[in-house]
């Protein structure tokens, strides 16, 4: 049987819908589509920022069997920032879309067709030379003029595209329509016998996964789909479909059709989770492998490196040494370091900064009949700030008052907290992640005030981030 690609689209339909989807939240679905054994994982493209950049590259260590796919910009250039952010990706892919029907040419890209031409094959052209795989996609294809369209792929397959995606914006094609549609291309265009042909179908006729299964059946090898309803075929159903009929089209994808219902089930939940504004605690994402091995006493610096890069962190050379030598010391004592543990060494020993803000003093007030409140009072270059909050634990309304006094929300990442000692006067130990600029900050706190150490965590990161804001 020849094999069918599933593209999954997801994350780069949501970027464009207004999600409310936090960085953990997006890396998640990364994950589940990945272990769930999509061909191609789809990411919305970078828009100059370092955090699209560290999404990118937190991605592409994450995905261990699919293709990662970003695309690029028409404009000269484009390729080597996106080529930077995706080249330690297992199995990466650039993307070069542009509209080919006349309308969009000139509204979207304000070009006529033989400028469309040229930005099309110089650009899949400057992603070649970076890549193996590149994929060329003609937005609007089915209302564009046939002979342009002919042209336009021929012109993406030469300058070096690998896989080509046609696209029915406007949706309104029936499955036959779109089975001739696409065995025509096949007559007209013979390079495409050597090459991926795929389809993106609109489901504005409720008819996205039809067509996109008669596609296959004209000879298309690879179909877009989105986990969740964002407007086209959806990768439940048009997998169920192409499982049951398997025979006839002699093909079969590679999803791992046991976990189906259940990821699509935890990626819908996760895009559909409420989010609440007021709250530092952005959602329950959680991470199944906290507590996998990563590292051992065998592993150097550049290991270290690794790691710490692969849940998210961005170490310099002389962070990345301290935090190797905090390690090897645990490690003389154990076998291996997991993942919560790793995270515990970096907060105490990476980018290490005098306080910008102090806590000269806090109150909680909590009980099971009254809202949690936090007094807290900041001390600032020598001026002092008070804030107050109620939350929905004390933690969560100390979180509160503390952004109250900075002016400022950070998305909060991770949140970990361990008893260090036994006993009625335990010590605790809490880790705060927080996120700004894309770029993950740590926080270590440890009281026997588990609701102390919470605020010395989150204190902590913080200074780190006013100390990199300053300096930059």
């Amino acid at each position: 049987m020849e094999a069918i690609r599933i593209s999954d689209i997801t994350m780069k339909r949501l970027a464009g819908s207004g999600s409310a989807l936090t960085f953990k939240g997006k890396l998640e679905i990364v994950k589940l589509l990945d272990r769930l054994n999509v061909s191609v994982i789809e990411l919305e493209g970078l828009n100059g920022s370092r955090a699209d950049s560290l999404r990118v590259k937190s991605a592409a260590s994450a995905v261990r069997g699919s293709i990662l796919a970003v695309p690029v910009g028409l404009d000269p250039g484009g390729a080597a920032a996106v080529w930077d952010a995706l080249k330690d990706a297992r199995k990466p892919r650039l993307q070069v879309a542009a509209p080919a029907s006349t309308v969009q040419m000139e509204y979207l890209s304000h070009k006529k067709p033989d400028a469309m031409l040229r930005a099309v094959a110089s650009a899949v052209a400057e992603c070649a030379r970076c890549a193996g795989d590149v994929e060329f996609i003609a937005e609007d294809a089915t209302r564009s003029e046939g002979e342009f369209l002919r042209a336009l792929i021929g012109a993406a397959i030469e300058a070096g595209a690998t896989t080509v995606t046609v696209c029915d914006a406007a949706g309104t094609m029936l499955p036959d329509e779109f089975s001739e549609f696409i065995a025509g291309l096949f007559r007209d265009i013979p390079a495409l016998a050597g090459i991926t042909l795929g389809v993106e179908c609109s489901n504005a006729l409720a008819m996205a996964d039809a067509c996109s299964v008669a596609a296959v059946r004209a000879g298309a090898r690879e179909i877009k789909t989105s986990a969740v309803d964002t407007g086209t075929a959806l990768l439940q159903s048009t997998a169920g479909i192409l499982a049951a009929r398997s025979e006839l089209f002699n093909a079969e994808t590679s999803l791992h059709s046991v976990e189906l219902r259940r990821v699509v089930g935890q990626i819908d939940r996760l895009c559909r989770a409420p989010r609440n504004k007021t709250s530092p605690f952005e959602d329950g994402v959680q991470d199944e492998s906290e507590d996998e091995p990563v590292l051992s006493l065998s592993d150097g610096e550049d290991e270290v490196l690794k790691a710490a890069r692969r849940i998210g962190y961005d170490l310099n050379s002389e962070d990345a040494r301290a935090v190797w030598e905090a390690a090897r010391e645990i490690l003389r004592h154990k076998e291996s370091m997991g993942k919560r543990e790793l995270d515990a060494v970096i907060a105490s020993t990476a980018l290490q900064v005098p306080s910008t803000y102090t806590v000269e003093s806090y109150v909680i007030n909590s009980g099971n009949h009254i809202s949690a409140m936090a007094h807290i009072k900041l001390n600032h270059h020598g001026t002092s700030s008070e804030g107050i909050a109620l939350g929905d634990g004390p933690i969560d309304a100390a979180f509160l008052a503390i952004e109250q006094i900075t002016h400022h929300h950070y998305e909060l990442d991770d949140f970990q907290i361990r008893a260090v000692t036994e006993g009625r006067e335990a010590m605790g130990e809490t880790v705060v992640r927080l996120v700004s600029n894309g770029k993950l900050y740590s926080g270590r706190g440890i009281s026997t005030d588990i609701v102390g150490s919470s605020i010395q965590a989150y204190m902590n990161a913080l200074n780190k981030i006013s100390y990199e804001e300053a300096e930059e």
